[in-house]
């Protein structure tokens, strides 16, 4: 009996590979993620094109936008625009507001969530669910409905044009709450019940224990808080009365006139270049935490 070596089968007659299909019927991985980095650069690309044509506006003269606003890229260039904003209106005070309201509002309810969210989830108390509805139901009440009832507040109360006006009714946040009820509850309680052995009190498990495991969903919240926050627009419009107590949204849309949007698109696109510049660097420092902060919970590891 003759046998054939397989090197002497000819070429032609060889069986084309084929791409292995996965066993549960779905692409292969090298084409899922040809598909999956695909979305992604259109995803980004269309964030960062409106983000580049602000940019091309800001920096071109007024003058060339007149006749031509539609370039992705400036045909002039110049730093007309960002000198006009700096020097218009009282612009570092709007800052050091905008900071100083953004800051303490950002760290206050951080604690205030992480607190509430361990007493919701680690602490039986009467009234915990009912209490946790209520708190939960506060997501369903749009911010502008309450506007009335606080002005009416901090104004009887001479507290209009101040800090505590513009910080005090954010620290209320239901969703901060959940999403730290919701992390705590998934702590395991062997650990906490370790610690009650070894001695350690409530305030002292919260402490040493939880908030370090808690620091991806603190981060997460505090960079949602600290966006939100600086990004406002109608409360501090509602509330600050007085030109000094303007935070940055509120002072650079008061330089803006009645015809400013068609004749002076250059300083209106620049003043929303100074204006969205500290979130872009929020952003950029703390993607790491913001993106572990967000897939926190999902499976992956």
């Amino acid at each position: 009996m003759v046998t054939v070596a397989p090197s002497a089968v000819a070429p032609d007659t060889a069986v084309p590979s084929r791409p292995i299909p996965s066993k549960d019927g779905q692409p292969p991985k090298r084409a899922r993620s040809v598909r999956y980095h695909a979305f992604l650069i259109i995803a980004a690309g269309t964030w960062f094109l409106p983000l580049l044509w602000m940019i091309s506006l800001a920096l071109t003269p007024n003058d060339v936008l007149q006749t031509s606003s539609t370039s992705l890229l400036p045909t002039a260039l110049t730093l007309d625009n960002l000198f006009n904003v700096f020097n218009a209106g009282d612009l570092l005070r709007w800052f050091l507001n905008s900071f100083v309201v953004t800051t303490v509002t950002t760290a206050l309810t951080v604690v205030f969530c992480a607190m509430a969210g361990y007493a919701f989830a680690r602490i039986d108390f009467p009234g915990r669910r009912a209490l946790f509805v209520v708190v939960i139901a506060g997501l369903m009440v749009p911010r502008e409905g309450m506007f009335i009832p606080l002005f009416l507040l901090f104004s009887g109360t001479g507290q209009q044009n101040t800090y505590d006006a513009l910080i005090l009714p954010r620290l209320a946040a239901p969703l901060g709450v959940f999403i730290m009820t919701q992390f705590f509850s998934k702590v395991p309680a062997e650990m906490e019940e370790a610690a009650r052995i070894d001695g350690a009190t409530r305030w002292r498990i919260f402490v040493s224990i939880m908030l370090p495991l808690a620091r991806p969903a603190m981060a997460s919240l505090a960079i949602f808080t600290f966006v939100l926050t600086w990004n406002d627009y109608l409360w501090p419009l509602v509330i600050s009365t007085k030109t000094e107590w303007f935070t940055v949204t509120t002072g650079l849309a008061s330089l803006q006139s009645n015809f400013a949007a068609t004749t002076n698109l250059g300083d209106l696109m620049a003043r929303g270049l100074v204006g969205s510049l500290p979130l872009l660097v929020v952003f950029l420092l703390f993607q790491r935490q913001l993106i572990r902060g967000i897939t926190l919970g999902s499976g992956e590891k």
